[in-house]
């Protein structure tokens, strides 16, 4: 199940869903406190705030605490404090988790390929059409006597793997030519419109935001190109989650295949939702919907696809720094659960 501006999903899978959710109703009633839930306040989190905001969690008897976070590293400590039973973020941080013993399981994913690389003004000039990557860094550093500066999020990052990968192994750039700066994801934002930096890594909404303020910010490259089936956010649960309450997680999973179908097949009607949960009064519900039809946005709710990519994300890490050593992989996806949703037991 896949959704990108080019395809809508079909009602089938919807109504399986739908039993699904009703099967796990009356398991999941006895939960009191809300389910304490970590967020990166990006596009790919719509689908967990539309399966809250069409009530599909409150039916199976949930309610949701949840908590943004900058990037994915930083709720690592969160989850190994155990503040945390929901893990909505990329993928690679999961790594360093199970590196450490913490003891968490992908059950659903929400989005891939949704990283890409923008351009600033004083970038963009030189990224004329035809004109590779590594020689456009070439010339902004031989014009201006600096490296360009590329913003991104923390080493361990989705966002900071697939720039260094883009960087060093798809475009071969000279290290010499540019300068990795890890900030925030906000930070990251206001960094680029205020030309503090002169590009980086963004998702959306972020990339229709930039754009959409100042046109002579551009994209450079999109998540395939930096990184082949790129995968991206993931649904993950604490183990102890899942062994208490499956039907909690049977829920959530649900909800979230539901989401990302309604998604596809009504943005109009769940870009004021998302606009609600996101934009916080900063950003309107004209450019979510902007960045529901954008180039950089693939919902998925399958985790299946995306264990090979995760297990060549781990490598490039592990080269980079990022992590130690390889980490195995077996266990840490559990798709049981999405194969339920869609399959309505």
């Amino acid at each position: 199940m896949t959704i990108t501006r080019r395809s809508i999903l079909g009602a089938a899978p919807v109504l399986a869903a739908s039993a699904a959710l009703g099967g796990g109703r009356a398991l999941a009633q006895g939960r009191s406190a809300p389910l304490r839930v970590g967020v990166i306040p990006i596009l790919a989190a719509a689908p967990i705030y539309v399966a809250e905001k069409e009530g599909w969690l409150k039916q199976a008897g949930l309610s949701l605490g949840i908590t943004t976070f900058e990037s994915g590293p930083n709720m690592i400590q969160a989850l190994a404090s155990g503040t945390l039973d929901v893990y909505v973020a990329g993928v690679a941080p999961l790594g360093v988790a199970r590196s450490k013993g913490i003891d968490v399981k992908v059950v659903a994913a929400t989005s891939v390929e949704e990283n890409v690389v923008v351009a600033g003004p004083k970038l963009a000039r030189f990224a004329e059409k035809g004109v590779a990557p590594a020689e456009i860094f070439m010339r902004y550093r031989e014009s201006t006597g600096t490296p360009a500066r590329l913003a991104t999020q923390p080493l361990g990052s989705v966002p900071n793997t697939t720039l260094q990968h883009w960087l060093w192994e798809v475009t071969k750039v000279d290290p010499k030519d540019v300068t990795i700066v890890s900030m925030g994801i906000d930070a990251t934002q206001q960094a680029i419109l205020a030309g503090a930096v002169e590009g980086g890594i963004l998702r959306e909404p972020a990339v229709s935001i930039v754009t959409g303020r100042n046109p002579a910010i551009r994209l450079m490259a999109l998540g395939g190109e930096m990184f082949p089936n790129q995968p991206g956010t993931v649904v993950a649960v604490t183990r102890a989650l899942l062994d208490k309450e499956p039907e909690a997680v049977q829920a959530i999973v649900t909800g979230i295949v539901r989401a990302v179908a309604l998604i596809g097949r009504e943005p109009d009607r769940a870009a004021p939702i998302i606009e609600a949960a996101l934009g916080k009064g900063l950003v309107d519900t004209a450019t979510i919907r902007r960045s529901l039809a954008s180039p950089a946005t693939h919902f998925t709710a399958d985790p299946r696809p995306i264990v090979e990519p995760t297990a060549a994300m781990q490598r490039y890490q592990v080269k980079i720094g990022a992590l130690d050593r390889e980490v195995p992989l077996d266990g840490l996806f559990e798709p049981r659960f999405y194969e339920r949703a869609v399959a309505g037991k």
